[in-house]
């Protein structure tokens, strides 16, 4: 229950189950009008407040976040959407500071060799590497000696640009993964077993680097090019992507790429939880932006602490609709778990201050990183086994596939029946021959893998 700080209130005195049992719905606030107001709706037992009504769990957009902490009382159950200062991990200057932490680096992020090393980007030669730079949303006001005459300066990160992305059908495109923290001290994270791949709509070449639409894989973008299909969109799973990378490269290969990828989630909230406002009420569904190099190399793009749960096609809902029904499932207002789960729906719980090894059964991997975590990112998730019921096998490879939904083609290009066992994630001749650039491998920054 919440209400206002300037009323006279304690609590009921219960258990967090018994208090529970004894109300006959859970009372809910959102301020999104997307997926999540859908799902909310839907959800059995629970009932919308609008207004200044008394809620018990909301979920908000970081605009009315310090609005809440700062003058709601919230009994223990309760829970919002963000952490406070949530925006740690997500923003790019908490990602620049984490990058340095890592790295144990902190001596060059002093502002006058900052300074100096941006200034010394705009005098590159047009032959240098290729350089991204981001505003943080924030502005340096530190003094000391030698800055007291020294105006606020805007922050910015500055990172090199990877210059030789994997590709497939010649395109550029980047994973969007979802991670699920429902504690920082202790940290305890979830990765959600679905996600998917975004496509540019245009083949890639260095030679266009300022067109957009060949570089920057956002929807929001994509969707402006005169080239895009909204019904073809530029998705795919993160379950076909995996697979077509298994089939070109083999399993081992692909685990070790994933693996890499669960090294960059946990070394990245660990870099920020000394900073973090952890706090009971709290969770943060955050959305990991990941590029693969031609070397099968993963880089952290961004995190998002707000990732966009707007369904940009009927998949895309299916996808986003599961994925909060399963987040709403951990967060478990309704008290249904016995804290001892390893899988709630399509999330595994990766770390529970400390690696949670995976269940009992499950191969061993040796050598895929750090730390093997009990994660199982692209392979069937929560969604995909509501899809597969009735599913049949490929006689050709044993793989399950089922027969009420066919894999997408590669995103702009179209099926031309192969008769490979997959053919839908075959790409045309021409793909095949240009799918890899040749640009050198660049090793620039950190991907904190193993």
């Amino acid at each position: 229950m919440s209400r206002p700080k300037n009323q006279s209130y304690k609590g009921h005195g219960l258990s967090k189950g018994k208090e529970r049992e004894q109300r006959a719905s859970i009372r809910f606030k959102t301020t999104l009008m997307n997926t999540v107001m859908d799902v909310l709706h839907n959800r059995p037992g629970w009932v919308e407040v609008k207004d200044e009504g008394e809620w018990d769990f909301y979920w908000c957009d970081v605009s009315c976040l310090r609005e809440n902490f700062d003058h709601t009382y919230m009994d223990d159950h309760v829970r919002i959407s963000h952490f406070r200062n949530h925006y740690e991990v997500a923003r790019s200057q908490g990602k620049g500071i984490f990058l340095f932490r890592r790295l144990k680096d902190i001596t060059d992020w002093r502002q006058g060799t900052a300074s100096k090393k941006f200034a010394s980007l705009e005098a590159q030669p047009a032959h240098a590497a290729t350089t991204t730079v981001n505003p943080s949303g924030s502005q340096d006001t530190r003094s000391s000696d030698d800055q007291k005459d020294e105006l606020p300066v805007e922050n910015y990160v500055a990172q090199r640009y990877i210059e030789n992305p994997y590709l497939i059908g010649g395109r550029k495109f980047d994973l969007r993964v979802y991670v699920l923290v429902m504690s920082y001290l202790p940290l305890r994270a979830w990765l959600y077993r679905d996600g998917f791949a975004r496509f540019s709509n245009t083949r890639f070449t260095l030679s266009s680097i300022d067109d957009q639409y060949v570089h920057l894989t956002n929807v929001a973008v994509q969707k402006m090019s005169p080239d895009y299909h909204p019904k073809k969109g530029c998705k795919w799973m993160l379950q076909h992507f995996r697979q077509y990378l298994a089939s070109k490269h083999g399993p081992q290969v692909v685990e070790a790429l994933f693996s890499d990828m669960d090294n960059i989630f946990i070394k990245s909230l660990q870099s920020v939880q000394k900073v973090i406002i952890s706090d009971k009420h709290c969770f943060e569904l955050y959305g990991y932006d990941i590029l693969i190099d031609q070397d099968l190399k993963p880089w952290l793009l961004e995190v998002n602490a707000s990732p966009s749960l707007t369904a940009s096609s009927q998949e895309d809902y299916e996808l986003k609709t599961c994925l909060l029904e399963d987040t709403l499932h951990v967060v478990d207002m309704e008290a249904r778990l016995t804290g001892k789960e390893k899988r709630v729906g399509g999330f595994d719980l990766m770390w529970n201050d400390g690696p949670v090894s995976r269940e009992e059964g499950a191969p061993d991997l040796p050598g895929m990183g750090n730390f093997v975590t009990n994660t199982h990112l692209g392979m069937q998730g929560r969604w995909e086994a509501v899809s597969m019921i009735g599913k049949t096998s490929c006689s050709n490879c044993s793989a399950p596939f089922s027969p009420r939904r066919k894999l997408p083609v590669d995103p702009g290009m179209e099926d031309r029946g192969s008769g490979s066992c997959h053919p839908a994630l075959s790409l045309p001749d021409s793909c095949q021959r240009t799918s890899q650039h040749s640009s050198p491998s660049l090793q620039a920054g950190s991907t904190f893998a193993g």
